[in-house]
């Protein structure tokens, strides 16, 4: 039976869809929940993030700040440069810092990448600084993270390729690569895991796609989610190195084979600080020089430095890869129990979370409102989503207790 709400929750359903509106094709964060009488969020299944990374930076943060001078230091004085940040990430990323450029958050990169380098040809020579626009495609699986196709320049065109539902969104190489050939893009996007169905393509298939693309302008790899990409004996994740961090099957060190490649990584989402803002992108150093060229100098602050430093301990890396194994390890465990329920058709993740078709005729968004109203949980209705054509949400992996609270409140909820 449909979850119909009460008229208290229809009131309150339509103060959600204001700060909705007022956000966009994002979900409101929890703070702006916060200002609508009778919602309050306990359990964040909306945002994605490893809470067991948060709880490991906290516990750095805790004892690196106990003395003030150190914070003060740290808010009064002016960060490091985006050049001086990039040789803070040259042993993660596996390249040179000339071909890293840090970010104030993923989505900052997105824009600036797409602004940048999809339908604006790069000057040939400094004696001309000036960009040219041109006439361009960019090719974007669907569904996928709005921001793709929500910052495409005017005058770029959109193509979008529909991943199919009877496939749980699994990404068909040779549909894809069969869509890229009769279109012709100028730029190519591909999300691996994707975001919002966790659809996973291996690093050996992504090498053939980018052989295949290498006479294509630019070719976009968006890997935010790949850190929970393996499995919990850590099959995927080969050659850890001495300091106790295994790297993950990315295509970072691919840039050196194809100039056209740019891998974009969110730290928010694996280490768990999305509220620092931080990420980073590789690529030629070429466009790491025009992005720096366009005054990213400061778009970082100085607590996103700090965290950029923990990156370089050994034993903040050992212990992040037992928090990162913990997470990849409980969201298996929240795939089986979910899938147990006969009302939700579960796809299968390689993401922290996962996209979820409501069968027995609720909405998304009632389902939203009522387990907000009712319980503090808070996720991510998909109506807003190209691409999906159904009632969907997207729920992420929190702990393995808060993911059992949620399968018995769904059982509830759902199960007459």
């Amino acid at each position: 039976m449909p979850i119909r709400l009460t008229l208290q929750e229809k009131e309150i359903a339509k103060r959600l869809a204001k700060i909705k509106e007022s956000s966009g094709s994002h979900s409101p964060s929890p703070a702006m929940l916060a200002a609508v009488k009778g919602v309050t969020v306990k359990h964040d299944f909306c945002y994605l993030s490893n809470p067991y990374a948060t709880d490991l930076f906290l516990k750095y943060a805790r004892r690196d700040f106990k003395n003030v001078d150190t914070l003060r230091l740290l808010v009064e004085h002016y960060p490091s440069q985006n050049k001086s940040l990039a040789e803070k990430l040259v042993s993660m990323a596996g390249v040179s810092a000339k071909n890293i450029f840090v970010g104030n958050g993923a989505t900052e990169i997105i824009h600036a990448v797409l602004a940048n380098f999809v339908g604006v040809k790069l000057p040939q020579s400094r004696r001309s600084l000036t960009p040219t626009m041109t006439p361009a495609k960019i090719l974007v699986p669907i569904p996928t993270f709005s921001p793709y196709l929500e910052f495409a320049p005017e005058g770029v065109t959109v193509v979008m390729h529909q991943l199919q539902k009877e496939t749980n969104f699994q990404l068909d190489i040779h549909a894809f690569l069969s869509k890229v050939k009769k279109e012709k893009p100028d730029a190519v996007v591909l999300i691996n895991p994707n975001n919002p169905d966790g659809g996973y393509v291996g690093l050996v298939e992504v090498q053939k796609i980018l052989h295949v693309l290498r006479g294509t302008e630019t070719v976009i790899v968006d890997e935010s989610f790949i850190h929970f990409a393996g499995d919990t004996d850590g099959r995927r994740y080969r050659n850890a190195d001495r300091r106790g961090f295994s790297p993950t099957e990315s295509v970072t060190s691919l840039v050196r084979t194809y100039p056209n490649l740019i891998v974009v990584k969110s730290l928010s989402k694996d280490f768990g600080i999305a509220g620092l803002r931080l990420g980073y992108a590789v690529m030629s150093e070429k466009r790491v020089s025009a992005l720096l060229e366009k005054g990213y100098l400061w778009n970082v602050s100085g607590f996103g430095e700090y965290f950029l430093n923990l990156l370089s301990r050994p034993d903040f890396l050992r212990a992040y890869e037992k928090n990162r194994m913990q997470a990849v390890g409980e969201r298996d465990l929240f795939y089986t129990e979910l899938s147990k329920i006969k009302e939700l058709r579960v796809c299968p993740s390689r993401g922290n979370f996962f996209l979820v078709e409501l069968l027995d005729g609720t909405t998304a968004h009632d389902l939203m409102v009522r387990l907000l109203v009712q319980y503090g949980i808070y996720i991510r209705p998909c109506g807003d989503k190209a691409g999906l054509n159904g009632e969907y949400v997207r729920v992420a992996s929190r702990r393995k207790k808060e993911n059992k609270l949620l399968v018995e409140i769904l059982k509830k909820s759902l199960v007459y």
